[in-house]
Formats: structure tokens, sequence, C-alpha cells
């Protein structure tokens, strides 16, 4: 029946992809997935073993140059051989999940450095319990959290600071013109850069130097979120989770192509009344 289906897929249409990996079996084993994101239609349009530039430009060979030119936008995370291959394939965009989570992974690794010095001097761990405070938004912090973050807030930390410069980053989202998003990267960047931070500064650094696939996102009416990708990718990992006790990538690629491809089945030669 896959193989059927694989036989028989329409890829004509297709104008929003997103690109992510999945880890496999034991020792660093991925899976490359490509979904198609377009309102309406969600699915598993290709996987191929490893997360190598190679990997990737194989989907795009089979995919074909008419159809990469008809793509709008594509969403990846920032693995330099994916985006070494879209750039010169097709437009990207790194996304607003993404940006998200190496912010948030800065801040933390601020937090984790800081409870480390504190430690270190002999001084009591204000940051106790604070992880989750630093990373969550503001309007999700239960009343408990809230106060706690108050507290926090009026301490000299430089937790607090990277935190501070975290939240400032979502008045880029707001931005109702790509040049006005522009130069409130450029702003917030040279914020980042004189507060010392090296974890922040990493990010800074990052977003300057991704600054045009980063304002495609406002290219897009309402934006364009892998929010899509991340839900298929949690059924991919369900279906790999399911399909326990396989020992190849040929037989999990079925499985995944099974559940999530949105294949063709083929004529039935019976009828059921």
């Amino acid at each position: 029946m896959v193989d059927y289906g694989l036989a028989n897929r329409n890829w004509d249409g297709v104008e929003q992809i997103g690109i992510d990996e999945i880890s496999v079996f034991k020792g660093h084993r991925y899976l490359t997935c490509v979904y198609q994101i377009d309102k309406g239609m969600r699915r598993l349009l290709w996987c191929g073993k490893d997360r190598k530039a190679k990997t990737l430009l194989r989907f795009f060979r089979d995919f074909g140059k008419e159809r990469c030119d008809k793509l709008q936008f594509v969403c990846s995370d920032m693995w330099k051989p994916y985006l070494k291959v879209i750039k010169k394939k097709c437009v990207n965009i790194l996304d607003r999940f993404h940006i998200a989570k190496k912010l948030n992974e800065a801040v933390d690794q601020v937090r984790r450095d800081e409870v480390k010095e504190l430690k270190d001097a002999g001084n009591d761990n204000v940051l106790e319990k604070s992880k989750y405070i630093l990373l969550k938004r503001p309007e999700n912090l239960s009343d408990k959290q809230s106060g706690r973050l108050e507290e926090l807030v009026k301490i000299n930390l430089s937790s607090i600071k990277a935190y501070l410069l975290k939240e400032d980053f979502q008045g880029f989202w707001s931005m109702r013109y790509k040049s006005w998003a522009g130069k409130f990267l450029e702003d917030w960047a040279d914020m980042a850069m004189e507060s010392e931070l090296k974890p922040m500064q990493k990010v800074a650094k990052m977003l300057r130097s991704h600054k045009g696939l980063i304002l495609n996102w406002f290219s897009v009416p309402g934006g364009l979120s892998s929010g899509p990708v991340e839900g298929l990718n949690n059924k991919a990992k369900l279906t790999i989770k399911k399909a326990y006790g396989f020992k190849t990538l040929d037989c999990l690629q079925i499985a995944l192509y099974h559940q999530l491809g949105r294949l063709e089945e083929p004529p039935s030669t019976h009828r059921f009344c």
C-alpha cells in the first residue's frame, strides 16, 4: 500500500514546507523530515537518512526545480547544512519558535553560570527554583511565580538582565513593517552586545548573521510558524515509538509514510456492503 502511495503521490501545489530532523535509534542517528505545512494540507512529503546537506539535496532533486521555483516559504531551524542547501534552492524563514528557543537557552545558560558563581563565592543561591520562572512568558506565570519574579527583579542579577533582554525582544514580532523590524533587531542586538552576557551576545550575533532570513517572516501575512512542523514531528516520534522493534531505517520510513504521508490508497478489488 505504501509503495503504491509513494508511486502515485502528488506534489503539485505545495507552497510552504517545514524541515526538521528526528533522532532514531541510538548513536546520534537521524532522519531528515520534510513536511508540507500549507493550510488545509499538512503531511510528510519526504524523509531521508542523516541530517546532512546531501540529505536535503536529495529531497530537492526529487521535488524538482519547477516545484522549487513555486515554493513561497520554508520553515527551518538554524542547522547550518540545511540553511546552506535552502539558500541555494529557495526563500527561507527562521521563525518565531526557533528564535524563542535560542533566547530561552541563552537565559538559562546565564542563570546556570550565575548559580555556579554564587556557590563558588559561598553566597546564598537566590536563584533557587527560578529556572521556569525566567523561561516562561509573564502572562503564563502563576500568582506565586509572579511574586517570586518581582522579588528577583529587585536584585541586581545577570540572570534578570538576560530575562529582560529576552522579554524585550518580544516587541520584534509586533512590528508592522519589515524596515521597522530590521531597525528593532539591530537596536536589540546593540543592547545585548553591551550587556557583556556571553550567551546573549551569541544570540545577538546569530540574529545579525541571519537577519535577512529572519525578516522574511514579515513577508507572510500573519507570519509563518513552525508549530505545524513541531506537531507533525511529535506524531512522527509517536509512530517511531509504536514501531519499537523495527531495526532498519527503511521499516521506520514505511511506518512514517503510512501514518503521516496522506498517501493515495490503491483501488480496492472488493466491495463491502
